[in-house]
């Protein structure tokens, strides 16, 4: 069984190598891709394998504009930090799919039903369409709940200058201060406006109006100077530099 992992967080591509090691499954892993770019360019020069697990938010988009650039003969397992109301809605050529934080027992349902399926791989292009168009509608999120205490406050979204995940914790930070947020980054940046908010690598996202300087940096990267920087630094990977000044631009 030839497989391919489709995710950007290596931690998560390391639990998932680890949840399949421990199952009653044989398989012998392909590759791991970060990027939609590198997984369109992947299946234009391979063979397609026999499963694929793919996230959703990926480095440089989602996942789904693969199959809007290439043919994808492979069954998908999507593993997702999204609400499910999404994922319930297409089903593309997806066996299934698992929300993070992935659960053993649910990887094991999801790879019997991959085994057990005689269904022809396909492709329902309006689905496709439908989905992309629920995953990039307008986001309107107007506050954030965060820990204050022993209980929660609700702090508005104009106070955020940036939010990055340390230690498996995602915190945001305001003029003066650090919140706590219990959202991953990936389930965070789903629900923020486009047009304020950038995920300039896998744990950290940007308000565009805290960036105070863009500097060049090693590796075609671009480094940022930003308001209240609390000792963190602020590097725009490489994947995203191009998109990145866009957005600046915009």
């Amino acid at each position: 069984m030839h497989i391919l992992i489709v995710e950007d967080e290596p931690r998560a591509a390391s639990q998932l190598q680890r949840m399949l090691a421990d199952c009653d499954f044989e398989y012998q892993l392909l590759d791991i891709i970060d990027t939609v770019e590198d997984t369109v360019l992947w299946f234009q020069n391979n063979d397609a394998p026999d499963l694929v697990f793919m996230d959703i938010q990926l480095a440089d988009g989602l996942s789904f504009e693969v199959f809007q650039k290439v043919e994808v003969d492979a069954p998908i397992i999507f593993t997702t930090a999204f609400d499910q109301y999404a994922i319930q809605a297409f089903k593309v050529n997806s066996v299934d799919y698992l929300l993070k934080p992935i659960r053993k027992e649910d990887l094991d349902i999801a790879l019997n039903k991959f085994t057990k399926s005689t269904k022809p791989v396909s492709l329902d292009a309006d689905m496709l369409k439908q989905l992309l168009g629920r995953m990039q509608k307008p986001k309107t999120r107007s506050g954030i709940l965060v820990k204050e205490g022993s209980g929660f406050i609700q702090v508005d979204i104009h106070q955020f200058h940036y939010f990055y995940s340390e230690d498996s914790m995602t915190f945001g930070i305001t003029k003066d201060k650090r919140f706590i947020i219990e959202e991953t980054i990936d389930q965070l940046v789903s629900t923020l406006d486009d047009d304020r908010f950038y995920k300039i690598n896998r744990g950290q996202i940007m308000g565009k109006s805290s960036i105070l300087k863009i500097d060049p940096y090693f590796n075609h990267r671009v480094k940022l100077s930003v308001q209240n920087p609390r000792d963190l630094e602020f590097i725009v990977s490489r994947q995203k530099t191009t998109e990145f000044k866009a957005w600046m631009n915009g």
